[in-house]
């Protein structure tokens, strides 16, 4: 009996390239008997990228559906205060029980994260009549407070309780003192509906050395949190070789010439460059205990090749 996985992302021109690695990931992981439906969600995605992605159904066939929306919808959104790095794109999920009113329940997936394991063994917990569910996120202010980076939608309770009209609501409400974007409007509404999972390796969260959400040699999702993404030049963040690795099956892979540099050059000159972006990583207890961990897990066997 095949196994029907529905998936959706959402970005502008700017994104579409790591969207598209995120969707390679996911197929070079899957079972032959998954299904796996993509929803694209954008504002203006040329047909050259359209097409690119489309591409990917070589890995693995699958449907990819594109759904345009428009900026305007968001427009509540916009000026809410987060991190300069986000989008208005990160808000498009806000009104995914509409947008896709078909679907009951969905996996909604950052463009800055890498799946290296079967998705499907994620999306197939049972989360009961939560709205949503996903892992702790890494500054979590209060309990049930989960990563949106990766986070299963129970659309179809969503849809019951009215819970668009609910973020929107919450949103016009606290304008002036939301920090974190859409996780922060998210996490405030499902107050008390999100189930937390216990495994954390199912969104690793990860930007420098020493911040990371968990210590693992299998990551089954890596999310690249921060400014430091895996795809800039010398950026500080871990589990780079991993973003690499689903970069080469898809239409923007590195040549050979691209690829060395990237692995022997690129990748320990960001190491070097550390002690200057972080003068006093010293100084700090979670530089000690990343070393700590990271020599656990070299004595337990080090890392898969990647």
């Amino acid at each position: 009996m095949s196994n029907q996985i529905n998936i959706c992302l959402a970005c502008d021109n700017n994104y579409a390239k790591y969207a598209g690695v995120v969707i390679a990931s996911v197929l070079y992981n899957a079972e032959n008997d998954d299904n796996y439906n993509f929803y694209m969600i954008h504002n203006g995605l040329n047909d050259n990228w359209q097409n690119e992605i489309l591409s990917l159904k070589n890995i693995k066939n699958c449907e990819i559906n594109f759904i345009e929306v428009n900026d305007n919808l968001y427009s509540d959104y916009k000026n809410i205060q987060t991190n300069k790095y986000l989008s208005v794109a990160a808000c498009y999920r806000l009104k995914l029980p509409s947008l896709l009113p078909l679907i009951n329940k969905i996996i909604y997936l950052d463009c800055d994260v890498i799946v290296n394991s079967n998705i499907a063994n994620l999306y197939n917990i049972e989360i009961g009549h939560n709205l949503i569910a996903g892992i702790k996120d890494i500054c979590a202010p209060f309990e049930g407070y989960i990563n949106s980076g990766v986070v299963i939608f129970n659309l179809e309770q969503m849809r019951q309780e009215n819970i668009e009209e609910k973020f929107l609501y919450w949103t016009r409400r606290n304008a002036e003192i939301i920090t974190c974007g859409d996780q922060e409007i998210i996490n405030e509404t499902c107050k008390g509906r999100s189930l937390v999972i216990d495994d954390k390796t199912w969104n690793v969260q990860s930007s420098e050395f020493s911040k990371r959400s968990c210590f693992t040699n299998n990551p089954k999702i890596i999310h690249y949190i921060g400014k430091y993404k895996p795809w800039i030049k010398y950026s500080l963040c871990y589990y780079k070789e991993y973003f690499r690795k689903y970069l080469q099956l898809t239409p923007w892979a590195m040549n050979a010439k691209e690829l060395f540099f990237n692995k022997y050059i690129e990748q320990p000159l960001s190491i070097l460059r550390y002690p200057l972006k972080k003068p006093f990583f010293w100084l700090s207890k979670s530089f000690y205990n990343a070393l700590l961990q990271n020599a656990l897990l070299l004595k337990q066997g080090g890392f898969d090749n990647v």
